[in-house]
């Protein structure tokens, strides 16, 4: 910005926070200068798209009541002023904390939306799985047999495991598209249950702890690795779903992993 100090009174402006005086010179500013005009539209469009996406949190009634005391108790404690430098960047600081608290608020919940919809997305392709002639591509109990099948058909080569000495059985593999890509479904059985295993490269961020959903009778645990994102669904019991997870977390780290 060319004028010093500007962004920052017309915040306060934009706020209701500017003294009649200040604003009422602001405002023959504005009409002057096309490109403070322009910026002022431009805050005035990024204010109303923060109120049309960030979900609102309404701050309970005891915290309301709170705030309009400790305010109404600094108003009287000091006799009126006019525009000054602090009389604006204190209720900025103010404004500035909210706003942190607001767009961390904003970004958690576009996470956990994103999360949801992403666990929908998984549950959705483990039942369509379920439906007859759907459950592989390559039927094999050899992981040298399906880890191969993936060549070139995606941009990754999964890790494959067979558990059977343990009891979760290989059963083979399938293409699979999860959350606008192609990935990689691995299928293991136990005893009457199947359960799916969906992979794909992780993003560029530190490994996820496990987390657990319940859906529609079916149970999914999701963690990342530092080179995979796993999915693992079914109707198996918890308790012997996490213990099956955990086996293709030892592998994993025996293995290395390799990409």
């Amino acid at each position: 910005m060319t004028h010093p100090g500007f962004e920052a009174q017309l915040d306060a402006y934009l706020d209701g926070e500017l003294a009649t005086v200040d604003a009422s010179e602001l405002e023959v500013h504005l009409a002057q200068c096309p490109e403070c005009a322009r910026f002022r539209q431009e805050r005035l469009e990024l204010r109303a798209a923060i109120r049309a996406r960030v979900p609102a949190f309404e701050a309970p009634a005891a915290l309301r009541e709170r705030v309009r005391a400790a305010v109404g108790a600094a108003v009287r404690g000091r006799a009126p002023r006019r525009f000054t430098a602090w009389g604006v960047w204190r209720p900025l600081a103010i404004a500035a904390s909210l706003a942190v608290v607001a767009v961390g608020s904003w970004r958690l919940a576009l996470q956990r939306t994103a999360g949801e919809a992403l666990a929908d997305d998984v549950l959705g392709s483990h039942i369509r799985s379920l439906m007859p002639g759907h459950l592989t591509d390559v039927l094999s109990s050899d992981q040298h047999t399906v880890k191969p099948w993936f060549n070139g058909k995606l941009d990754f080569s999964p890790p494959v495991y067979d558990f059977a000495g343990r009891g979760y059985p290989l059963i083979g593999g399938r293409l699979d598209y999860v959350d606008g890509r192609g990935v990689a479904a691995l299928v293991y059985g136990r005893r009457q249950h199947l359960i799916n295993v969906f992979l794909w490269p992780a993003a560029r961020r530190a490994a996820a702890a496990p987390s657990t959903r319940t859906r529609q009778g079916y149970h999914l645990l999701h963690w990342a690795t530092a080179d995979y994102t796993y999915w693992a669904v079914s109707d198996l019991g918890l308790p012997e779903l996490g213990e099956f997870a955990g086996l293709l977390r030892q592998a994993d780290s025996a293995a290395g992993a390799p990409k």
